[in-house]
């Protein structure tokens, strides 16, 4: 499941940033539980926005990004549009319910779409990446909101 408000008290934070081996900051804290409210990938101008009035700037918050996300806290990705966007990895089984994605291409609003099912066949003699499951599934199209 997507992060469909992951409540997590600032304990549980703190606990889940120890475990990974880094230290528990306030800068970090604060992006993993703003983006425990948010129910789809945000980027890192969204955080930043969203942050930068509690006294946070841009170059560590996007510093802590990478950090979370190497420690596989978070997930990021691209949805074609040169934009990385981040997401919560689910906090009580510890992975992204590996999920797709749809991107409205005349809003770009990103949207999760975590019941969707997609399964791929794999060739034997496809890339190593699709071989290992080191992909992800995105689709494209206009949202219902442009629609009308």
């Amino acid at each position: 499941m997507p992060n469909a408000e992951i409540a997590l008290s600032v304990a549980e934070i703190r606990a889940r940033i120890r475990a990974t081996g880094l230290r528990s900051t306030g800068p970090r804290i604060a992006v993993l539980r703003h983006l425990g409210k948010s129910a789809t990938p945000i980027s890192h101008a969204e955080i930043a926005a969203a942050l930068e009035p509690a006294g946070f700037d841009r170059a560590t918050l996007y510093r802590n990004l990478i950090d979370l996300t190497d420690a596989g806290l978070l997930s990021r990705t691209d949805h074609g549009d040169h934009v990385w966007r981040y997401e919560l990895r689910d906090g009580r089984s510890g992975a992204v319910g590996k999920h797709p994605h749809f991107t409205c291409i005349d809003c770009g609003d990103v949207a999760c779409l975590p019941g969707a099912s997609v399964e791929i066949s794999v060739p034997r003699r496809s890339p190593r990446a699709l071989r290992k499951r080191r992909f992800e599934v995105q689709f494209t199209g206009v949202c219902d909101r442009c629609v009308a």
